[in-house]
């Protein structure tokens, strides 16, 4: 890993950071902002681009063709990104008093938004294919997991795991 990427990884996970722990006071407090999530998404958006851009080292050619594929891309993948954000907000809503039937709610709302973006990347994957060599483009998807990673993890860091033993929720 350079250490550009390095550091833009870093910019993109310290940006995370609030969506985490606004996640972790949600749960607490039960209050987020659309306002402050906008404004994140926005924020980490330009950040994916800029390290995308920083990463991949593009002809005029290959620019001309690639970016105005990955915009719309990008397009569909936020879109799924709100509604993961969405879900964990949901998560973080019930679940003091989560019932089996809310958790396997979840769960299956969680693998349909995961089925949804490698659907995305795959639909995708033929006009990337016509913008970019095979190395390149092998290499703009590892920037996308590395950075779908960063995230995660920061999410994943204050997202509170279900206690199996205690009672669930009734109806």
């Amino acid at each position: 890993m350079t250490a550009t990427m390095r550091s833009l990884v870093l910019a993109v996970a310290l940006l995370a950071l609030p969506v985490a722990s606004a996640h972790a006071a949600a749960h607490a407090a039960a209050t987020s902002t659309e306002a402050e999530l906008k404004v994140l998404a926005d924020t980490l958006r330009g950040n994916r681009r800029a390290l995308v851009a920083a990463n991949l080292v593009l002809t005029s050619e290959e620019a001309a063709r690639f970016w105005p594929v990955y915009d719309r891309y990008q397009v569909e993948m936020d879109a799924i990104a709100k509604r993961f954000v969405t879900l964990v907000d949901d998560y973080i809503a019930h679940f003091s008093d989560m019932s089996d039937e809310k958790a396997l709610q979840l769960v299956t709302d969680y693998l349909a938004i995961d089925a949804d973006r490698v659907k995305v990347r795959q639909t995708y994957l033929p006009e990337f294919t016509k913008a970019l060599p095979g190395r390149t483009l092998a290499r703009f998807y590892q920037l996308e997991n590395k950075m779908d990673a960063v995230v995660r993890y920061e999410m994943a860091a204050d997202i509170p795991v279900i206690d199996e033993k205690a009672a669930p929720a009734t109806k």
